[in-house]
């Protein structure tokens, strides 16, 4: 019994459902940081934003400015996005730094590509987004209800001061 509790413990849960098919023109562009579950270097974080710019390569430069909460001085995070073309564009390989690429997926973004979650299988960070440096209550409410869905534990959400 204690070896059919424990292998049930290790069974990972299913992959993050992503967007079956992600426009990467439309995606590009500033994104404002709502809420996350962060990163160790943006735990801390307001006025963040993130952006992406496609390279003909079909890659994408990923910049991320944000202040530490309480600090005028502006910081910057660069990566580079490997969207896959084989999985829609919606799933990429986030590089920080060579040789690793983090696992990145576009697990939601509106029809008018003003809203976008994005998501990780390992459920340790989440990212909601918005075009607008503010959502309604009533959308944040339906951004965060897909990320439960999605199995993340909301109480690790931190909202982000814009």
């Amino acid at each position: 019994m204690l070896s059919i509790t424990i292998l049930g413990a290790c069974q990972s849960q299913p992959p993050i459902k992503t967007v079956e098919n992600l426009d990467l023109q439309r995606f590009m562009g500033d994104w404002y940081v709502i809420a996350h579950i962060p990163t160790w270097p943006e735990r801390n974080a307001s006025k963040a934003i993130e952006s992406y710019r496609l390279n003909e390569d079909g890659s994408v430069d990923t910049v991320f400015t944000f202040t530490e909460v309480g600090d005028t001085e502006q910081q910057t995070m660069t990566a580079t996005g490997f969207p896959d073309a084989s999985r829609n564009y919606s799933v990429w390989g986030m590089q920080f730094f060579w040789p690793i690429k983090a696992d990145y997926r576009v697990a939601y973004v509106d029809s008018d590509y003003q809203h976008t979650i994005i998501a990780r299988n390992k459920r340790d960070y989440l990212w909601i987004m918005s075009r607008e440096s503010s959502i309604s209550s009533e959308k944040m409410k339906e951004l965060t209800d897909f990320s439960e869905q999605l199995g993340y534990d909301m109480s690790k959400l931190r909202q982000v001061p814009q």
